[in-house]
């Protein structure tokens, strides 16, 4: 049994070295959202294809009515894709740097994150912001556009967070013992 338990604390769980980025030196690119036009595309040539086919052959056993209202629903989903597909313009590090301008203060960590608003899906830099102090003073929230690099929102306060005391903050959690 004692052998046993030797093996299982030899095996140990690893990420694979071409999943660890951390070790990574090559420049990562975020996807652009402008891949979208080609699937859009693809949806607007084959449900075109369609409507034309059932209008110069009316009488032909390929077409039916639900073929052609699904043909328009798919070139509906790519004019929706194609509306939809920006070019990004900023990435991350661009963000970052119109957040700090925005926020008014120097930035010590930060993340950013790509999100879309709208119904046209526009993306956007959601970038959250300490100061630079240690602990920092001050947080904010900065949403920017990631095609023209705009700041659409702007929230700075205060860092409400204490960093003292180690013990967890929040609701505790009581247990009925009925």
């Amino acid at each position: 049994m004692t052998n046993a338990s030797n093996e299982s604390d030899d095996i140990r769980d690893a990420l694979p070295t071409d999943l660890n980025a951390v070790d990574s030196r090559a420049e990562y690119r975020f996807p652009d959202n402008s891949r979208r036009r080609i699937p859009a595309t693809i949806y607007l040539v084959v449900g075109a294809a369609i409507v034309v086919g059932d209008r110069v052959s009316s009488d032909s056993v390929f077409f039916n009515d639900g073929l052609v209202v699904g043909a328009i629903a798919l070139i509906l989903v790519g004019v929706v894709g194609l509306t939809s597909g920006w070019r990004m313009t900023v990435d991350e590090q661009g963000a970052l740097a119109a957040a700090g301008a925005a926020a008014g203060f120097p930035i010590g960590h930060a993340s950013a994150q790509q999100v879309w608003r709208g119904i046209r899906s526009r993306p956007t830099w959601r970038v959250l912001c300490y100061s630079d102090e240690d602990p920092p003073l001050r947080r904010g929230l900065v949403l920017v556009d990631a095609v023209d690099g705009s700041v659409k929102e702007h929230f700075v306060e205060d860092n409400l967070e204490t960093w003292d005391d180690p013990s967890p903050k929040g609701p505790t959690r009581v247990s009925s013992t009925s």
